[in-house]
């Protein structure tokens, strides 16, 4: 049995390109991960790692020997999870990283529902708006939102989420409405994640460079200046139908709105993910996947 001590942490390491990395997937301390790695460098009388200040890498030898252990250690994962499924409890704490409306409103009372389902199961939410990194941060999932970049991370669907373009009237009757997408360079614009919005005409996108005096990642912060006559505002509808529906906010440039964004549930690309974090990606996605 003595052969296999240490092979899980090695396959952590591999994956996750760090002890401290390692640690937090493995709940334990770096150290442990260090001294397990050392025993069985020892062990097999070679370096599995190359090792910097900055970066952990495997070696030839320890890049092949991961081959080998990563299915040692798949199965004896889906083992266990096997177990556990046929016990139908869910158990441990389940993190996961999210911002905006769409998390606020839709996504967390999803996961209250999937809380209730599961009483055993500990459940963490992080809204933030940055990107975190989800090995070195231990999240085993995030909700994001837009055009993703090619990250190496495994991405599925959840809910479209159209444009709009708003403003107040009093901003209307002062500054005029805009004709089309490149007027918005004579307007204030109040800016939320970027300031480039993306509009479509005919089957062709148009991307604008924006300004204005007001910036903010908090979609409620960006309704509330613009109802305030600070400038012409651009974010998914679900925002700003409550304020339409008041009044209290109007339409401009509908011929122009970009349709085809949307919110995504993102994931690191491994073969073993726990079955808490399956299991709530799959009701996401179920529950959440129309509008």
């Amino acid at each position: 049995m003595d052969n296999f001590e240490g092979i899980i942490e090695f396959v952590s390491v591999a994956e996750s390109q760090g002890f401290s990395a390692s640690a937090k997937q493995l709940g334990c301390s770096t150290s442990h991960v260090s001294r397990q790695i050392s025993k069985l460098e020892k062990r097999l009388g070679c370096a599995l790692f190359a090792r910097t200040t900055r970066l952990v890498s495997l070696t030839p030898i320890g890049l092949n020997y991961y081959h080998q252990c990563r299915d040692l250690v798949t199965g004896l994962h889906q083992a266990n999870e096997q177990v556990t499924t046929q016990q139908l409890t869910l158990v441990g704490t389940l993190r996961i990283s999210a911002a905006g409306t769409f998390a606020e409103q839709q996504v967390a009372p999803a996961l209250m529902q999937f809380a209730l389902l599961h009483p055993e199961l500990s459940i963490e939410i992080d809204f933030n708006s940055r990107n975190v990194n989800l090995v070195e941060d231990g999240i085993d999932f995030a909700i994001r939102y837009g055009k993703l970049e090619d990250s190496g991370l495994v991405a599925r669907k959840l809910q479209a989420h159209p444009m709009m373009a708003v403003a107040s009237k009093g901003y209307i009757e002062q500054y005029g409405e805009p004709k089309n997408p490149n007027s918005l360079k004579n307007h204030s614009c109040i800016i939320a994640n970027n300031d480039h919005w993306l509009f479509e005409h005919d089957g062709q996108p148009q991307n604008i460079k924006v300004q204005g005096r007001w910036k903010s990642n908090n979609a409620h912060a960006v309704v509330n200046a613009c109802e305030h006559g600070l400038g012409i505002a651009y974010m998914p509808q679900h925002n700003f139908l409550p304020s339409v529906e008041r009044g209290d906010l109007v339409s401009v440039l509908k011929d122009y709105w970009h349709s085809d964004s949307h919110s995504w549930v993102v994931y690191q690309n491994r073969r073993f993910l726990p079955m808490r974090a399956r299991m709530a990606i799959d009701y996401l996605v179920e529950n959440l996947s129309k509008p």
